[in-house]
């Protein structure tokens, strides 16, 4: 059996304040423009609380929020199982977006982690398939989220 990669990890700077990257990575209209499919999301900012994105062609993935802890950290856990099934201890990962700010630039670097992938129980290599495409999406996603926030920083 094949080793099953556990972590993505992927980090950004943006040349924006720490709180505009908070408003782009939490507000519904920006997380479905970065994110999504232009669309807002539905977001509970709160723990327990349910963020549902709409993926287009993938359908829509609900996740579960962890943390909140503005404007320092965000987390969700998501189903890399089928198109709206909500995540559970066999079928989620756990993203988290970390954010420092750098006062002598006036930046901030963002930090997300995206774990839980090597005790998914998926059947088959589809925890190793959905591994390769999550860490092949996160760059694009990322670079759309500092467009973002660089563009509309005041």
């Amino acid at each position: 059996m094949a080793v099953i990669p556990d972590v993505i990890e992927r980090s950004v700077v943006i040349n924006a304040s720490r709180e505009r990257v908070w408003t782009v990575l939490t507000e519904p209209a920006f997380l479905g423009h970065w994110f999504g499919n232009g669309e807002p999301v539905k977001v509970d900012l709160r723990p327990g609380g349910l963020l549902v994105f709409d993926h287009g062609v993938h359908g829509v993935i609900p996740a579960r929020i962890e943390t909140v802890d503005p404007p320092r950290t965000l987390s969700w856990r998501w189903s890399q199982g089928a198109a709206g099934e909500e995540p559970d201890d066999l079928n989620a990962t756990r993203v988290e977006f970390t954010l420092v700010e750098d006062e002598s630039s006036a930046s901030t670097r963002l930090t997300m982690v995206e774990s839980g992938f090597a005790r998914l129980g998926l059947p088959g290599d589809e925890a190793a398939v959905r591994h390769r495409a999550n860490s092949s999406n996160w760059p694009g996603k990322l670079d759309r989220l500092r467009a973002e926030c660089e563009q509309t920083e005041a």
